[in-house]
């Protein structure tokens, strides 16, 4: 009789088991970042010869949400206003950053890539060398679009939708 009876003992705490699991998950993130780092640091170099990471995350973040402010820029990558204004001006003379006057507060420009950034970023990006692509070839889309609504979700802080 007491065989059915399954002790606190014989069973890991739920708290053990989420400790286990969040630190898994850390690790896996930790790994997924170097891997990230070393992918980033090739679509620079393919962008152009010798840019460096940081540079290249300020323009992908362009290229994907602009127009932008340079101040959004700064809020999304947690980069102080001088780096921004360094790094815009560095891609600004490579030709990749455009520049206009903020509708909303002439004080301020709004940041776009140039018709040749995007083609650059394109090609970087779309180049036969893509981890991320060859990564996720054989995934159903159905576990890529689950995968992009729980990071979204982690990143937002809040508990996926179903």
């Amino acid at each position: 009789m007491m065989e059915n009876v399954t002790s606190e003992i014989d069973q890991p705490a739920a708290a053990d088991v989420r400790t286990a699991a969040m630190r898994a998950l850390e690790s896996e993130f930790s790994g997924l970042i170097a891997r990230m780092r070393h992918l980033y640091i090739e679509y620079a170099n393919r962008v152009s010869p010798g840019m460096l990471p940081g540079t290249y995350k300020v323009f992908s973040i362009i290229a994907r949400r602009g127009p932008i402010t340079a101040s959004a820029v700064g809020e999304t990558l947690m980069m102080d206003k001088a780096q921004i204004s360094r790094i815009t001006r560095e891609l600004s003379e490579l030709g990749l950053v455009e520049r206009t006057p903020d509708p909303k507060d002439g004080r301020a420009s709004l940041l776009s890539a140039s018709e040749e950034g995007h083609r650059r970023i394109r090609a970087a990006m779309d180049s036969g060398d893509n981890h991320l692509v060859r990564a996720l070839e054989d995934w159903d889309v159905a576990d890529i679009s689950r995968l992009t609504v729980l990071l979204h979700a982690l990143g937002e802080g809040k508990p996926p939708a179903p």
